[in-house]
C-alpha cells in the first residue's frame, strides 16, 4: 500500500461519500473509486460497504482508518523533520499560555549556556494542542500536565508537582473555607478543556476566558497553583486537599539528538531547584480571605 492510496481511503472513510472525498482530494470520482477497489483487492478484505445513498466502514475499514491516520501523520512528521534537519539545528518548545509553572524562562536561560545548546523557538499553543504538535513534527518538546489519557509514542519526564486550587468568586458558598476537598465541589459547573470532555460547562479555548466566567459566577475551576494565582480579578483561590498535578516535559520517544537531551536535562535541573519545600510549621492553606493576586498595571 502506498501513501497516496492510504490518503484516498482516509478521505473516503472520513467523508463517508466518494463525491465529497474526490472534491476534498481535488481529483475525479472514477479514479478514486478504482483506487479504493485496488486497495481492497490487494489487502484481500472489504473496507467499505457501498449503497446508492451512503458509504459505511466494515470492521477492517475501521481498523485501517485508525492505523492509516497514524501512518499519514507519521509520514507528514518525517517530511517536516527532514526539511528542518537541512537547516540550522533548533528546538521548538510548545506550551499553552501560563502552562509552564514559571519554569520556562529559567530553563531557557540556563540552556543557552549549555555546551550542546541550540536555538529555541517557543510556540504558544491552544489548550490540548501540545501532543498533536509533537506527533505532527511541528514541536520537539512540550510542557503539559497530568493526567494525560494518551502518551503513546511519546517519552516524558516529571518536572514539578504542585497543589491545585479551587478558584471561586468571593460570593461563592465555599469562599470562606481555608481548604476544600473534591467532594465539596460536587454539583459545581466546571469548564471543559475539549469538545469531547464530559460535562455541562463551556468549552474553554483560551485561559483568559476562565477568569471572566468565574467572576460572573458561571463556572468553578480547579487549576494548578501557578496558573490560579495569575488569573487576576477579585477571585478567591482555595487549596483542594486531595488534588495535585504534575508538569511534564514530553517529546517523541524516537528522538535521540544531543540538543533535545540537553534541554530535558536542563529542565530537570531547574525544576529540582524550584520544587516547593514546605516546612512542618508552615500552613499549606491560605487564609480564608486570600485571593488571587490582581494583575499588575502595565
Amino acid at each position: 500500500m502506498d501513501s497516496r492510496e492510504l490518503a484516498y481511503f482516509v478521505a473516503v472513510a472520513e467523508e463517508r461519500n466518494f463525491s465529497r472525498a474526490a472534491d476534498r482530494l481535488g481529483i475525479a470520482q472514477p479514479p478514486l473509486s478504482r483506487a479504493i477497489q485496488r486497495l481492497e483487492r490487494r489487502l484481500g478484505v472489504r473496507l467499505l460497504e457501498r449503497t446508492t445513498r451512503q458509504v459505511s466502514l466494515t470492521h477492517a475499514g475501521r481498523v485501517l482508518l485508525t492505523e492509516g491516520r497514524k501512518a499519514l501523520t507519521t509520514l507528514a512528521a518525517a517530511e517536516r523533520l527532514t526539511r528542518r534537519a537541512g537547516h540550522e539545528p533548533r528546538l521548538v518548545v510548545a506550551t499553552k499560555p501560563g502552562g509552564d509553572a514559571g519554569l520556562l524562562e529559567p530553563i531557557l536561560a540556563r540552556f543557552a549556556a549549555h555546551q550542546d545548546a541550540v536555538d529555541v523557538d517557543v510556540l504558544i499553543c491552544g489548550i490540548g494542542d501540545q501532543k498533536n504538535l509533537l506527533r505532527d513534527g511541528i514541536a520537539d518538546v512540550a510542557l503539559l500536565r497530568t493526567p494525560q489519557d494518551d502518551l503513546s509514542g511519546l517519552a516524558a519526564e516529571e518536572l514539578l508537582t504542585e497543589r491545585e486550587l479551587a478558584v471561586l468568586p468571593r460570593s461563592h458558598r465555599l469562599a470562606g473555607r481555608a481548604s476544600v476537598r473534591t467532594a465539596d465541589l460536587a454539583g459545581e459547573t466546571f469548564p471543559r478543556w475539549a469538545d469531547e470532555t464530559p460535562g455541562s460547562g463551556p468549552v474553554i479555548t483560551d485561559t483568559g476566558q476562565v477568569a471572566e466566567l468565574i467572576a460572573l459566577g458561571r463556572i468553578t475551576a480547579v487549576l494548578p497553583e501557578s496558573v490560579a494565582r495569575r488569573l487576576g480579578r477579585d477571585l478567591v483561590a482555595i487549596p483542594v486537599d486531595d488534588r495535585r498535578t504534575t508538569l511534564l516535559a514530553v517529546w517523541p520517544e524516537e528522538r535521540r539528538d544531543r540538543g533535545l537531551a540537553a534541554f530535558i536535562h536542563t529542565a530537570l535541573e531547574v525544576a529540582a531547584e524550584r520544587a516547593p519545600r514546605p516546612t512542618p510549621e508552615a500552613s499549606d492553606a491560605p487564609t480564608p480571605e486570600e485571593a488571587v493576586d490582581p494583575p499588575q498595571s502595565a
